[in-house]
C-alpha cells in the first residue's frame, strides 16, 4: 500500500472511530415509566410588567386611582377633584370634572398607559366607566391621541358620552383608530359646564383572548396555547410572599366584580433600584378566577400557590422578629384560605366559594388536583440562622388541615431557592418525611452548571415525594439575556428530565414574560411591547419538547467497556460523549418513537442511532434548533432570527433494528420521529 493510500485509510479509521464513539442505542421493544401530562408546563409570576401591561388586556394604568399617588399615570388639566367616597368599597377613589370657569379653557385628563398605549388600526376597543352627574346629566369626550405628532389633529379616535343619571352607572363606547401606534393616549375632556364624577376608567381590545371582556391580550395568551403545556403554575413567586404579610397575594382579593379588586404592591417594585419602577402595582383585574379560567383554556391542570405564612425570606432574613411572619398559632385564617381556594375551585354551586365561582361565569368545577403551600421558603439549621424549622412546621399545619378535608389533592412543597447546599439538604429529606406528593426545586444557574448536571436525577430516591422543576433556567455567566447558547444548554438538560419520568412529573421553566421597557429579570420565554412580541430561542426549546413529549420513557444507552463487558450508560455529556445529551420516548397515540439529540460540543457530531428491535422504517421526521451566533437572541425586529426547521432523514433497516446515521450542527438541538 502505498503513502497516500495508507493516509486514506487512516483518516477513514479516524473518521470511523470518531462516529462509533456515538453510538447511540435505543430499546424500542420495553416501556419504561410514563411521561406524565404535567411534565412540560409554564410558570406565571407578575414580574416585568407580566399581568398588568402584558397579559392583562386592560390598556390603562391605575384606572382606578387607587395608586398611593391617585394620579399617577394620569395627566390632569383644569378643574380636576379626587374623592373617595365611590361606589366600590375596595377601590373608593374617583374623580370629579368640573367646569373650567370660561368657555375656552378645559377640564379634563389623559392617561398615558402602560410605556404607552399600543392600538391597532381596523381593531376595535372597548371604552368603559363607571359614572354619574350631580345635575343628572353631563357629557364627556373621549379620545385616543398621538400627542406628539405633526398632524393637524392629535385625536384618531373619538366618541362622546352622555351621563345621563346622578347615580353610579356603567357607560361603554367603541374606540376605532384610523392608525396604529405604540405610544398612543388616551384623553378625556369634560363637555360642557356640567360637572362629572368618573370611576374605574377602562380601555380593553374588543377581540381579546377567547373573546372575553375582562380578557387577556390576544397574541400573548395565544403563545401560551402554542407551548401546549401540561402545567400552569401561578400567581408566582415571590410576589406570592410579598414583601411583608400586607403585600403578600391574596386570591380573594382577586376575584369578584374588576371594579371591587384592591390595589396590591407589586413585590418587585422596590426590589431592584438599578431597574426601579415606582409605579408598579398589582389591580388583581388578572385574578384566580381568570388564572383558573386560562388555565382550562390552553388545556393546561392549574397549580395555584399560597401564603404559607412567611413574608419574603431574603427580604426578611430574621423569622423571630415581631410582625414579620405568622406565628403558628395565628395560621388559622391562611389555613381557611387554603381550603376555601379548593371549595372555589371545585366547590358545587350549593358551596359558598363554588356559588362566587358560578356567580362569576363558571359553574362547573375547574377541577382543581394540585396546590402549592409557599414559594422559595426554607428552614435554619445551627449554622445559619439556628431558627429551625420555620418552614417545615407551617408546612405540616397547612397538610394536615387540607388532607383532612380533601385527601386526593397533591400537595407540593419546597426545597427553597437552591438546587444544592445547607438549605436544600436539610428541606429535601423533610419533603419525604411530611409525605408532600411533589417538592418544588430552583435553580438559576451558569453553562457550566447545566454542562455538569445532566444525570442530576439519576440518582434520587425512588421512593421519596416526586419533582417539580419550578422555576429554572441558564444564566449566561456576564452575560444574562436570552442567547442561544443558554438555551441550548437548557434543552441538553430537559433530556435528564424526560429519561427519569418516573420521578420528575412537573417542569416549569422561568420567568414567562418581559415588556422590553418594563423588565427587571432576564432571561425570560416571551417577550413584548405594546402592539408586538416575539417567542425567545427558550420558548422554542420548550415548545419543542411539549409537542414532543411522548407518552413513556424508552431506555437511551451508548455503550462502554468496563473490564472485560460493555455496557450501556445514560448520554449526557459523560466521559467520552463529545458534549451530547439524549433521551427517548414512545408515543402510544401515534406509534412512533421519538429521540431527542443536544450537541453542545463547538464542533459537529457524527451518530448513528440503533433503534433495536425495530425493524421497517425507512424515514425519520426531524425538527432541529441551529444557529451560529451563540450570543444571538429573537427580537421585536427580528422576531423569527432564530427557530426550529423541520426536515427528515433517510433510515436503513434490517430484520432486528433501523439505523440512522447523521451529523448534528455544533450546538444544536434535534428532535427525530420514527413510525414504529
Amino acid at each position: 500500500m502505498n503513502k497516500k493510500h495508507l493516509t486514506c485509510a487512516l483518516l477513514m479509521a479516524a473518521s470511523m472511530a470518531v462516529q462509533a464513539q456515538n453510538v447511540l442505542d435505543v430499546n424500542t421493544r420495553k416501556l419504561g415509566a410514563p411521561i406524565q401530562s404535567t411534565m412540560y408546563g409554564i410558570f406565571f409570576e407578575d414580574i416585568n410588567y407580566a399581568a398588568d401591561g402584558g397579559l392583562y388586556g386592560e390598556l390603562v394604568k391605575n384606572r382606578s386611582f387607587e395608586f398611593p399617588q391617585h394620579l399617577m399615570g394620569w395627566q390632569t388639566f383644569g378643574c380636576i377633584d379626587v374623592k373617595d367616597d365611590g361606589p366600590f368599597e375596595r377601590c373608593p377613589h374617583y374623580v370629579v370634572l368640573s367646569d373650567p370657569g370660561h368657555r375656552d379653557r378645559r377640564t379634563g385628563l389623559t392617561n398615558e398607559g402602560f410605556f404607552g398605549i399600543g392600538v391597532q388600526k381596523g381593531e376595535s376597543y372597548r371604552f368603559s366607566v363607571w359614572a354619574k352627574a350631580p345635575k343628572g346629566n353631563g357629557t364627556i369626550r373621549v379620545q385616543l391621541i398621538d400627542e406628539n405628532t405633526m398632524r393637524e389633529r392629535q385625536a384618531f379616535a373619538e366618541q362622546a358620552i352622555d351621563i345621563n343619571s346622578k347615580e353610579w352607572k356603567k357607560y361603554s363606547v367603541e374606540l376605532k383608530p384610523t392608525m396604529s401606534l405604540k405610544r398612543a393616549k388616551l384623553r378625556i375632556f369634560l363637555k360642557g359646564s356640567n360637572s362629572v364624577a368618573l370611576e374605574h376608567i377602562s380601555l380593553f381590545p374588543i377581540n381579546t383572548y377567547k373573546k372575553r371582556e375582562n380578557g387577556m391580550r390576544r397574541d400573548l395568551a395565544q403563545a401560551l396555547e402554542d407551548l401546549h403545556p401540561g402545567i400552569f403554575r401561578f400567581p408566582g413567586g415571590c410576589i406570592v410572599e410579598g414583601t411583608d404579610l400586607d403585600t403578600r397575594y391574596q386570591w380573594k382579593n382577586s376575584i369578584g366584580p374588576v371594579e371591587n379588586r384592591p390595589l396590591n404592591q407589586n413585590r418587585w417594585e422596590h426590589t431592584f433600584d438599578h431597574r426601579y419602577f415606582p409605579d408598579y402595582y398589582q389591580s388583581y383585574g388578572l385574578g384566580f378566577f381568570e388564572f383558573f379560567q386560562l388555565s382550562e383554556d390552553i388545556g393546561a391542570e392549574p397549580l395555584p400557590v399560597i401564603s404559607c405564612g412567611l413574608s419574603c425570606q431574603f427580604q426578611n432574613p430574621n423569622p423571630t422578629k415581631p410582625g414579620v411572619h405568622v406565628a403558628l398559632d395565628d395560621l388559622g385564617p391562611y389555613i381557611q384560605d387554603a381550603l376555601d381556594l379548593v371549595e372555589f375551585a371545585n366547590g358545587d354551586i350549593n358551596t359558598k366559594w363554588g356559588k362566587i365561582r358560578a356567580d362569576m361565569g363558571h359553574p362547573a368545577p375547574f377541577n382543581l388536583k394540585y396546590l402549592g403551600v409557599g414559594n422559595e421558603q426554607w428552614d435554619y439549621d445551627e449554622k445559619h440562622g439556628g431558627y429551625g424549622p420555620v418552614f417545615t412546621e407551617r408546612l405540616k399545619k397547612f397538610s394536615d388541615a387540607l388532607r383532612a378535608k380533601y385527601p386526593n389533592l397533591k400537595l407540593i412543597g419546597t426545597t427553597g431557592p437552591n438546587s444544592e447546599g445547607w438549605d436544600f439538604d436539610l428541606l429535601q429529606p423533610r419533603m419525604k418525611e411530611l409525605k408532600v406528593d411533589l417538592y418544588d426545586e430552583h435553580y438559576y444557574r451558569d453553562e457550566k452548571w447545566f454542562l455538569s448536571h445532566g444525570l442530576r436525577y439519576d440518582s434520587y430516591d425512588r421512593k421519596g415525594p416526586k419533582v417539580f422543576a419550578g422555576e429554572y433556567a441558564c444564566h449566561g455567566k456576564g452575560k444574562k439575556w436570552n442567547h442561544y447558547e443558554a438555551a441550548i444548554l437548557e434543552a441538553a438538560h430537559m433530556t435528564g428530565f424526560e429519561r427519569n419520568a418516573d420521578i420528575v412529573h412537573m417542569t416549569t421553566p422561568a420567568p414567562l414574560f418581559a415588556h422590553v421597557e418594563g423588565w427587571q429579570w432576564r432571561p425570560d420565554q416571551i417577550w413584548y411591547d405594546q402592539t408586538q412580541m416575539f417567542k425567545t430561542v427558550s420558548y422554542y426549546v420548550q415548545q419543542m419538547y411539549a409537542t414532543n413529549k411522548g407518552t413513556h420513557v424508552l431506555q437511551l444507552t451508548t455503550p462502554k467497556q468496563q473490564g472485560k463487558k460493555t455496557i450501556g450508560v445514560p448520554v449526557a455529556n459523560q466521559e467520552g460523549q463529545n458534549g451530547l445529551f439524549a433521551s427517548a420516548a414512545f408515543d402510544n397515540n401515534t406509534n412512533e418513537v421519538i429521540v431527542k439529540v443536544v450537541n453542545t460540543s463547538k464542533t459537529a457530531q457524527s451518530i448513528t442511532l440503533n433503534l433495536k428491535e425495530m425493524a421497517g422504517a425507512t424515514t425519520a421526521q426531524t425538527i432541529t434548533l441551529s444557529h451560529n451566533g451563540m450570543d444571538d437572541e429573537n427580537s421585536i425586529p427580528q422576531p423569527k432570527l432564530i427557530t426550529p426547521q423541520k426536515g427528515s432523514v433517510v433510515c436503513s433497516t434490517d430484520k432486528k433494528q433501523t439505523v440512522i446515521s447523521d451529523q448534528l450542527p455544533a450546538m444544536s438541538f434535534r428532535i427525530y420521529r420514527i413510525k414504529k
